[in-house]
C-alpha cells in the first residue's frame, strides 16, 4: 500500500502556512546537505517529498537540473510557481514514476518517515539513482535532542496514529537510516548534523506553522481543532522567551550514500 492518498490530503490542507512558517525552519538542513553533495552543477537531481520547493530552488541555484515529487497537488502547485522550468510530479514515494537510473542525485528531506513502508521507499529511491550516483536522506536527529518531539508525543497521545501513518521522528533512532540505505544496496559515506531551532515570533504564528503539518492535521480531524490547539499552547508555553517569542531547539541530520557503479 502506498502513502500518497493519505499524506497528500493531510499535507495539502494548509499549504500557505506550511510554505510561510514551517518550510524555512529546515533551510539549514538543505544548505548543509547540498554543501556536502557539491558541486551540483549540471547534475540531474530529484527531490522526493519536495513540498513547496525550497530545497529544489536551492539546488537549482547551485546549478542542478531539478525534478520534484510530492504527494500533495497543492504543494506541487506552489513549487510550480516558484520553479516554472522544473519537472514536477504528484506521486507516491513507494512507486516513483521515473525510470531506472535517471538521476545523478536523489534527496529526500523529512519525507521518508511518512511512507507506509520506508524500506520500499528507499528501494525506489535507490532504483532511480544512476549507478555511481548518490542518495541523501534528511531526517530529525535523535528524538532526545529535538524539543519539538515533546509536542509530537502529546499529539500522539491525543490521537494515536493508525498503522501506516508514521510519526515525524519515526526513523530518527541512530542507525536506522543507515540500515535502510544498506538494505537497498547503497553504501553510506557521509553524514552530518545541523541545528534547526524552530523560532516563532508569537504563539499564533507557531500555531499556523505547526497546524499545517500532516500529523497535526490528522489529530485535528480526529479530536477537533480546539483540543489540539489547547495541547499546542500548553506545550509551547514552556518554550516562551523573554521577548515573547517561542523557541524549540532541534537537531536534524543527513546521511549520504553511494550507489555502486
Amino acid at each position: 500500500m502506498g502513502s500518497a492518498d493519505v499524506q497528500g490530503r493531510l499535507w495539502g490542507a494548509a499549504v500557505p502556512d506550511w510554505a510561510e512558517v514551517c518550510e524555512p525552519l529546515t533551510r539549514a538542513l538543505y544548505e548543509a546537505t547540498f554543501a556536502a553533495l557539491a558541486p551540483l552543477t549540471g547534475l540531474r537531481l530529484l527531490d522526493v517529498g519536495c513540498a513547496t520547493g525550497l530545497a529544489l530552488r536551492l539546488a537549482n541555484d547551485r546549478g542542478a537540473r531539478v525534478t520534484g515529487l510530492d504527494a500533495s497537488e497543492a504543494m506541487i502547485a506552489v513549487a510550480r510557481d516558484r520553479l516554472p522550468d522544473a519537472r514536477l510530479r504528484v506521486g507516491d514515494v513507494e512507486d516513483l514514476p521515473f525510470s531506472d537510473g535517471g538521476f545523478d542525485v536523489v534527496t529526500a528531506f523529512n519525507s521518508l518517515q511518512y511512507a507506509a513502508e520506508p524500506a520500499a521507499a528507499v528501494a525506489e529511491i535507490a532504483r532511480v539513482a544512476r549507478p555511481g550516483g548518490r542518495v541523501a536522506i534528511g531526517v530529525w536527529a535523535d528524538p532526545v535532542r529535538c524539543e519539538t518531539e515533546v509536542l509530537f508525543q502529546r499529539i500522539r497521545a491525543l490521537a494515536p496514529p493508525p498503522p501506516g501513518v508514521h510519526a515525524p521522528l519515526a526513523i530518527s533512532t541512530p542507525g536506522v537510516v543507515e540500515e535502510l540505505l544498506a538494505d537497498a544496496g547503497l553504501s553510506p559515506t557521509t553524514s552530518g548534523e545541523v541545528p534547526c531551532p524552530f523560532v516563532y515570533p508569537d504563539l499564533e504564528t507557531g500555531w499556523r506553522g505547526q497546524s499545517s503539518i500532516g500529523p497535526i492535521q490528522r489529530a485535528i480531524e480526529i479530536v477537533g481543532e480546539a483540543a489540539v490547539r489547547d495541547t499546542f499552547v500548553e506545550v509551547l508555553d514552556r518554550y516562551r522567551q523573554p521577548d515573547g517569542s517561542y523557541r524549540q531547539d532541534n537537531v536534524f541530520r543527513y546521511v549520504i550514500a553511494g550507489k555502486p557503479g
